[in-house]
């Protein structure tokens, strides 16, 4: 074989490995542009199956949303309307309405449903305070004259000899009666009506039974009016003032 010769197959056999090479090479790039697009299909499925979630068998429709309707909230008066608090208890235009809701101005927090409310447990505490003779455990709760005036009865029964014996049975009835409120000193009073059920006896020195009866219910009526300086830090209100 000449030099010509040689050349010529040397020549052929390069572009036949380089051919065969390039080959290879497509193949190659072809198989990593496959991996690729296979890896960002996967890539999509986990993120559409992250955003829309799975789902086994026949599912209905998520309800993760709420689903808009016709229907619409209802709408409560805040300001402008009545003050159901107030007149659940008394006539809108009334002197006693006016002056709860002047309470209510003086102190925000004011409910006369909860005073109401918290009046029957007064009542009873103040009342059995009295027919026991026990006036000084409800003295805080008694204005000065209410006080004065309870503990001469208390003082007029020792004298005598008399005894009195309750039973106290609750309350079955309570209504606000009026109320007066003076923006001067911010102070407001609350008449209530009370009905109650007991049972009561007096007996004399020698515990024998005077008047009552130890078995006899009877009802008792009676009118208490409360006062207090709205807003001030003394949350108690006081019995001022009693009747029928």
């Amino acid at each position: 074989m000449d030099l010509n010769q040689l050349l010529s197959y040397i020549s052929t056999q390069n572009a036949n490995f380089y051919s065969s090479w390039g080959n290879r090479q497509t193949m190659n790039m072809q198989l990593i542009q496959l991996l690729a697009l296979a890896g960002i299909a996967v890539y999509l499925v986990l993120k559409l199956r992250g955003v829309l979630g799975t789902r086994e068998g026949h599912e209905g429709p998520r309800t993760d949303m709420p689903i808009k309707t016709g229907s619409r909230p209802k709408l409560e008066v805040i300001e402008g309307g009545p003050d159901e608090d107030i007149t659940d208890h008394a006539a809108e235009d009334s002197d006693a309405a006016r002056a709860l809701l002047g309470m209510k101005v003086a102190e925000p927090s004011f409910s006369v449903t909860d005073f109401l409310q918290g009046s029957k447990g007064a009542y009873e505490m103040i009342l059995m305070a009295f027919e026991n003779g026990d006036l000084a455990s409800v003295q805080s709760f008694l204005s000065d004259d209410v006080f004065e005036a309870f503990s001469s009865v208390v003082e007029t029964r020792k004298e005598k000899g008399l005894t009195i014996e309750v039973e106290f049975i609750g309350v079955r009835e309570t209504g606000m009666m009026g109320a007066t409120f003076d923006p001067a000193d911010n102070r407001g009073e609350v008449d209530v009506r009370f009905v109650c059920e007991l049972t009561s006896v007096v007996k004399d020195s020698n515990g024998e039974i005077v008047q009552g009866s130890e078995t006899e219910v009877k009802r008792q009526r009676d009118v208490w009016t409360f006062g207090r300086v709205m807003g001030s830090s003394d949350p108690n209100w006081q019995l001022v003032a009693t009747g029928e």
